[in-house]
This record gives C-alpha cells, sequence and structure tokens, in this order.
C-alpha cells in the first residue's frame, strides 16, 4: 500500500475526526485545520476557517512543509432560517465558511499533485442539495461544493487528479444529537426521510470518503455520492 498524505478541513470533529482516524489506521498520514485543538490522530494546525487571510496563511506554511496528495474540504456552517427570516450577511457567511477554505485548499496544494500526476479531492456536499426546510443558505453552498467538484474534475481529467463529492444524510455527530435529542421531534422528522429508519454513524461517511481517496478509486471522478439510508431516492414503502 501507498501511504499518502492528506489534507482535511474540519478534522476534529464528526465526520472530519471519524475520516482522520481511519486514514491514519490505514497507515496514511493527515494533516488537520481546525478552530479547536483536541485529541486528533494526526498533524493538526488551529486555525479559523472563516479567516481567510488566516487560512490563505496557514495553508502556505503547510503546502511549503508537506507533499500533499490529496484533500477533504469538509468543513462547514449552517444556520437554519426561515425564508423570510434570511440575513445577507448570514447567507454570506455561510456560503464564504463552506465554499472559500475548499476554493484555498484545492488551490494550496494544486500544483505538488499537478507535479506528481496524482491527487485525490472529496468535497462534503450534503442531502440538502435536494432541497430542505430552513436550508436557504447551507443548501446552496453544499450545492456550489458539488459544482466545484464537477467543474474541477473535467479541467483536472487528464492529470491522475480526482475529484468527487460525498453528500451524507442524517448522521449522528455530537452537533446533530445536541440538536436533535432523543425522541424529540426533530428526531422523528429526520428519521421519517429515511428509508433504513435510522441515522449514518460518522465512521460510515468516513468509509465511503476513504474509498474515494483510495488507488481504486482512480477511474471515478466528477460523481456525487449520496450517503443516506436511502433518503435521496425516497421513502421506504409502509
Amino acid at each position: 500500500m501507498n501511504t499518502r498524505t492528506f489534507l482535511v478541513t474540519g478534522a476534529t470533529k464528526g465526520i472530519g475526526l471519524a475520516l482522520s482516524h481511519r486514514l491514519t489506521k490505514a497507515g496514511h498520514r493527515v494533516v488537520g485545520l481546525a478552530r479547536h485543538r483536541e485529541d486528533f490522530p494526526g498533524d493538526l494546525v488551529s486555525v479559523d476557517l472563516a479567516d481567510r487571510a488566516a487560512t490563505e496563511q496557514a495553508l502556505h506554511d503547510l503546502s511549503s512543509r508537506y507533499a500533499f496528495d490529496g484533500v477533504v474540504n469538509n468543513v462547514g456552517l449552517v444556520r437554519p432560517q426561515a425564508i423570510g427570516e434570511v440575513q445577507l450577511d448570514d447567507l454570506d457567511s455561510v456560503l464564504a465558511v463552506n465554499l472559500h477554505p475548499a476554493l484555498q485548499a484545492m488551490q494550496a496544494i494544486l500544483p505538488g499533485m499537478r507535479s506528481r500526476g496524482w491527487g485525490r479531492v472529496v468535497n462534503i456536499s450534503s442531502l440538502t442539495v435536494l432541497g430542505a426546510i430552513e436550508r436557504t443558505a447551507y443548501a446552496a453552498a453544499k450545492a456550489a461544493l458539488v459544482s466545484f467538484a464537477r467543474s474541477w474534475a473535467l479541467e483536472l481529467a487528464p492529470t491522475g487528479i480526482t475529484v468527487n463529492a460525498v453528500a451524507p444524510g442524517p448522521t449522528e455527530t455530537e452537533l446533530f444529537r445536541a440538536n436533535n435529542p432523543p425522541g424529540s421531534a426533530g428526531e422523528k422528522r429526520y428519521l421519517s426521510g429515511v428509508p433504513m429508519q435510522r441515522f449514518g454513524t460518522p465512521d460510515e461517511i468516513a468509509a465511503a470518503i476513504a474509498f474515494l481517496l483510495s488507488e481504486d478509486a482512480g477511474f471515478i471522478t466528477g460523481q456525487t455520492l449520496f450517503v443516506d439510508g436511502g433518503a435521496s431516492i425516497g421513502k421506504a414503502s409502509i
């Protein structure tokens, strides 16, 4: 097995942390970017990814120290709001946190991947791109990450660099559970939309991402993989 070096944004919680553990257990090196320092299995750089200048500096430093083989653009921001309550400043903030670090990270590590003729990029999107209440800003940002993946995949197809997106359904992260405790109306609403009638685990999402980062996924590019218990295809029959 080839040992690779991957950059993961939003790496210390939920899916990002599960992925970092999975990759390091497989023998890869993981460099994480996140706002808070926590117990992390790889090399972690503390940075506020909402700060454009700080992110740029961190990426510049890292790209001079590591030969990155790929990036997982996982950091995100959600601000649930009904249509009539969406403020333009909130829209701008959600779009910026979801999209700016993704483009910045891609631009920072692209020259190295090009020079080596191999690379993997995975953008973390969301089931909400198919439509979700109170997700005007978030769904738009996650849909843009799908568009990024498709456009970058076309541009980079001859280079040995693949670009894909993973769109998780409801996933049992700490943040999700804080907002949707067991037995709550929110939990019931989300479960009603998942044919498997359960939530995904961070490690199940991480497994799909890890596959797209692997040697075996070399002929897959420009795709969006929904990891959602069937939620993207419809409700289970009753």
